[in-house]
């Protein structure tokens, strides 16, 4: 889509669109001398604009002049929040993800001390039987996405997860040991990324990234999971890019998006 296509037909609507998103990047009321001067439009134009969208309550006016965004775009900007779900976003993304992988592509949330399979998406040809079906569950110290959850646990937290669970292992791989969980998440923690090397079931690992939400808060995990063998150190920037694209269907934005 070229760069004009994506401009509003109508003026009235683009100088709306321009002051809606100059208002949005002020932490504070905005004074309709420093509107005029970042939007480039003559103060009598954005005046005018100003006062119907405070009509409406897209923008109000905590004192005479001054101007910042209505209470009317939070009650807006929720009623989509509330449509938006985490497995109905990532299904689309997870689908083209299998077609490059062609092994099962997993969608998993934390639930208390262990992570849930809420979504999956697989062909009987990947060559591995799938274990855990959608609503199984697994410890968080044994998965991939478990452990991108803990990684966001502070170290307290940490502790008090494996006091619980006793760090149970289910292989021989399996991370057993508070000192060396500490060192795995650290790595999660600068990756960004996660991996389950044959730790919850011999012959599989799976790697994962974080699906977040639009306040930033980690909601979910997208992992791939292979036989041992078989997994491609080259699909790592696909699901990282992948997970990043389901975020951003969720209303997140990355640092580097300003």
């Amino acid at each position: 889509m070229s760069k004009d296509s994506q401009t509003p037909t109508i003026q009235v609507l683009e100088r709306t669109f321009s002051l809606l998103e100059m208002l949005a990047a002020q932490p504070d009321p905005v004074s309709l001398k420093d509107i005029s001067e970042r939007t480039g439009l003559h103060p009598s134009t954005a005046h005018r604009i100003l006062n119907d969208l405070a009509i409406g309550r897209f923008v109000d006016r905590p004192a005479a002049g001054t101007y910042r965004l209505g209470m009317r775009l939070l009650e807006l900007g929720n009623l989509v929040k509330a449509r938006l779900d985490v497995r109905e976003a990532a299904i689309g993304p997870m689908r083209e993800l299998h077609k490059v992988t062609h092994q099962p592509v997993n969608l998993s949330m934390r639930q208390g001390d262990e992570i849930v399979y809420i979504e999956r998406t697989y062909s009987e040809r990947s060559g591995m039987q799938v274990v855990r079906a959608v609503g199984g569950r697994a410890p968080l110290h044994l998965t991939s996405v478990g452990k991108l959850f803990l990684a966001h646990d502070d170290p307290v937290r940490v502790r008090a997860y494996a006091t619980r669970t006793g760090l149970t292992g289910h292989t021989r791989n399996s991370i057993t040991e508070l000192t060396r969980l500490e060192r795995e998440l650290a790595s999660v923690r600068t990756s960004g990324v996660a991996r389950d090397d044959e730790e919850l079931e011999l012959g599989v690992r799976c790697m994962a990234a974080g699906v977040f939400d639009d306040q930033g808060k980690l909601v979910a995990g997208l992992s791939v999971s292979a036989p041992a063998d078989r997994l491609e150190e080259s699909w790592l920037e696909r699901v990282r890019g992948t997970a990043a694209q389901i975020s951003q269907a969720l209303g997140y934005r990355s640092a580097a998006a300003g």
